[in-house]
């Protein structure tokens, strides 16, 4: 064999040698490769069979987590019905555009009408006047009876002296028993010095206490215009003022007299609440109101034995009737047996 056939013949060696290497390094390289893809598949098929046949695991939390997210939040003052057993069916002749029933306690509302309406409430304003004034005053304080509060319209209590100081909590009297409205103007002066400061006081109370249907732009709810509120916002407005203190024995008063500096040295108040007047046995408030676009307006609180019930009525043709026959039924469902 000549030396070309020898090389040529190791060339061809080589190079089947080399094709046979590079056989084998693709069939290794496939298997690796079907081998990761078995595996990758092998896993996602556990996790998937895992998903599939047990429920999803909650996050860890302490047994007062859990409590605490279970947990409802109450129900705001006079927004949750009583039990059922305690509520009120009660019907009108008389027209009313608005109404609540409510134990003062707890907030529960044993019968309503529209109770989120936004109407006019005429003096029922006063309630809420009362509340800023003995929030940043003192009942001893002695207050300034200014002009514009001698020159006032409508209700008042009519013999404020001019320019003379009168205690304060006189005129918390004159506020909410004849409904004064210079005594409104007075109170309001000496607490913001105007009555648009005041007024300003009023609202930011009523957004603090989280009511919604409310807007005050006078001190007195002589101004029907922008003076509003619904029933369900007056009991809460109502609740606090029979809780203050203060305010409480005053709303509750039939009547008052009270030292004063005029010649007399002595006012004499009654209150317009008509449940005091007919001597509604356990009445102990709250406040009236009339103009000619809100209509009669009433809220009114009586006690009897261990129950505490209040009664909300907006343009009511009949308040008296109204407030007794829903306090009455009230106190009726809350002493019957339960069946």
């Amino acid at each position: 064999m000549s030396e070309r056939s020898v090389l040529l013949e190791a060339s061809r060696s080589r190079r089947v040698q080399r094709e046979a290497r590079a056989r084998r390094a693709r069939r290794r390289r496939r298997a690796r490769a079907t081998a990761t893809i078995l595996a990758v598949g092998a896993v996602a098929l556990l996790g998937l069979t895992a998903t599939l046949g047990s429920e999803p695991s909650a996050p860890r939390t302490t047994p007062a987590k859990r409590v605490q997210a279970t947990r409802k939040p109450p129900a705001a003052y006079a927004a949750g019905l009583a039990p059922a057993h305690e509520r009120v069916d009660a019907s009108f002749k008389m027209p009313l555009r608005s109404g609540l029933l409510f134990d003062v306690r707890t907030g529960k509302v044993l019968w309503e009408r529209r109770s989120t309406r936004v109407l006019p409430i005429a003096s029922l304003t006063k309630m809420m006047t009362a509340l800023v004034v003995v929030a940043r005053s003192k009942p001893s304080a002695r207050v300034l009876v200014t002009r514009q509060a001698v020159h006032f319209t409508g209700s008042g209590v009519g013999l404020l002296p001019l320019g003379k100081r009168v205690r304060l909590k006189t005129l918390l009297y004159g506020l909410l028993l004849p409904s004064g409205n210079d005594a409104a103007i007075a109170l309001a002066q000496h607490v913001a010095g105007t009555q648009g400061r005041f007024i300003a006081m009023m609202n930011s109370r009523a957004r603090a206490m989280h009511l919604r249907c409310t807007h005050f732009t006078t001190v007195s709810g002589v101004v029907d215009q922008g003076n509003h509120s619904c029933a369900a916002d007056l009991a809460v407005i109502a609740h606090a003022v029979l809780r203050q203190r203060v305010l409480a024995p005053i709303v509750a008063a039939r009547s008052a007299v009270l030292p004063f500096p005029i010649k007399a040295g002595k006012l004499y108040l009654y209150n317009n609440n008509p449940l005091l007047r007919l001597e509604y046995r356990g009445t102990d408030g709250v406040k009236t109101g009339f103009t000619t676009l809100a209509g009669s307006c009433l809220v009114a609180a009586a006690r009897r034995g261990g129950a505490w019930l209040a009664v909300v009525l907006l343009h009511s043709a009949d308040p008296p009737d109204q407030a007794e026959k829903l306090l009455n039924a009230g106190f009726a469902a809350l002493r019957a047996p339960r069946l």
